[in-house]
């Protein structure tokens, strides 16, 4: 049985269609890339949790969730408990710039391994996984339809092993 498990990240895109993600090392899924984000709070709504895991990791004010782009659900490891994490995926856009401040006590406790701003094209070449598999194609979607972002997409339950 898996513990239930809501979050909220961002996906934030550059002008030149990078994209800033993080590295992880989970004990189920292994080395990957995912955006910014993590666990609700009690009380939280999806955009508030997205926002405050934004400033938790990367130290940026400045950005506020856009539009949702995708829901969807995954199973991993989170400290030892099996977790099937339930997660709201929102849009914002942004320059390419570093994290700001002392960041490295917070990722520790994350897990998050680095920071990378990651082209467009090299994702799908990426030798660890990226979450959610279909990220390419995601972006792929915001770009094809900017300034507007598509209609939101359930993509549901995705099995990563």
């Amino acid at each position: 049985m898996r513990t239930p498990r809501q979050a909220a990240r961002i996906l934030v895109i550059a002008p030149d269609a990078a994209v800033f993600l993080f590295r992880y090392d989970d004990e189920e899924i292994g080395l990957h890339w995912t955006t910014p984000g993590g666990g609700l709070n009690e009380g939280e709504t999806p955009e508030q949790a997205a926002r405050r895991e934004l400033l938790e990791e990367t130290g940026w004010t400045d950005l506020d969730p856009g539009p949702l782009l995708f829901t969807w659900a995954y199973d991993y490891c989170r400290e030892g408990v099996p977790v099937r994490q339930s997660e709201h995926v929102f849009v914002a856009r942004a320059p390419r710039r570093d994290p700001i401040g002392d960041l490295t006590a917070a990722h520790a406790e994350d897990g998050i391994l680095r920071w990378r701003w990651w082209p467009l094209a090299e994702l799908p070449t990426c030798p660890e996984r990226v979450l959610p598999p279909q990220l390419p194609d995601l972006v792929t979607a915001v770009l094809r339809t900017a300034p507007q972002v598509p209609e939101p997409i359930e993509l549901g339950y995705v099995p990563l092993l």
